[in-house]
């Protein structure tokens, strides 16, 4: 896996493919390895940049206050490194903020967007799960606070028919796992990030994804996003959870792919009536 080096951390990077450009930006979590199940297919037609967002993965562990405009300028300073002008994004829950962030404050960065269950700002419902979630992590170990990802990613039925996977991945991800300092700013990243109010300055033909089991970034974000970016499209997939590339990768592929291979916007009506649906 390559190293950028900027001037506040190393950020580790791999490249899939040739072809347009396209940035895909993992959740909370920070790891590239994330959108594993979409690499093969969207790297035939695009060459696919995947990161670790500082603080996870092989990047720096820097103890830092972090925030979504951190982690976006973490990403532009990537950009910088592959000299990349412009790309597409695909981001998902907090790599969907990112890419908020990097469509309203460098929009001539950013050609398509594809926000994936993420949301607009922090409510009280999403502050709740979030202040559980940090506070697991004053458990002596990571342990419980990755047990307890699992019920806020995937639905029930998917973690019944992976129990024995899900274990293994657990166990595995923990000697990896980011201090629980880290770990707890990067919560408060995503309690603090809001930028509703500029939505729409959002040029960037967007695609706004989720599914309507989603626990963790309920589909009523969704709607709001789609509904504040100026011509944005909704599709909300009828199952699969927070994580559903993962859950359901072969649907999310041909919701997400045929989007990113379309040469201009298209005229829209009502995105609500036109898109969102069970498809």
């Amino acid at each position: 896996m390559p190293t950028a080096k900027l001037s506040t951390g190393e950020i580790h990077y791999d490249v899939y493919g040739e072809g347009p450009p396209l940035l895909m930006v993992a959740g909370l979590g920070g790891l590239g390895a994330y959108w594993q199940p979409q690499i093969r297919q969207f790297s035939k037609d695009f060459r696919v940049i995947v990161h670790d967002h500082r603080g996870t993965g092989r990047s720096s562990r820097s103890e830092i206050d972090y925030s979504v405009g951190q982690m976006a300028d973490d990403l532009l300073g990537l950009m910088d490194h592959l000299k990349l002008d412009k790309a597409h994004l695909v981001g998902h829950s907090t790599g969907g903020a990112i890419g908020q962030v990097l469509a309203i404050d460098h929009p001539e960065r950013i050609d398509r967007l594809v926000l994936y269950a993420t949301w607009t700002k922090c409510d009280a419902f999403m502050r709740r799960v979030f202040e559980c979630r940090k506070a697991l992590l004053k458990s002596p170990t990571a342990a419980e606070y990755i047990s307890a990802t699992a019920f806020f990613l995937f639905p029930d039925w998917w973690i019944n028919q992976n129990a024995v996977m899900l274990d293994a991945a657990d166990a595995a991800s923990l000697p990896s796992f980011p201090s629980a300092t880290i770990a707890a700013s990067r919560c408060d990243a995503v309690m603090n990030f809001d930028r509703e109010q500029d939505l729409g300055r959002i040029s960037a033909p967007t695609l706004v994804l989720c599914a309507q089991d989603d626990f963790l970034t309920p589909a009523y974000f969704s709607r709001q996003l789609a509904q504040l970016i100026p011509g944005a499209r909704l599709q909300i997939m009828p199952r699969g959870g927070h994580a559903c590339s993962q859950v359901l990768p072969e649907e999310f592929i041909a919701a997400v792919l045929p989007f990113l291979h379309e040469d201009r916007p298209r005229p829209f009506g009502s995105v609500s009536q036109l898109y969102e649906g069970t498809n």
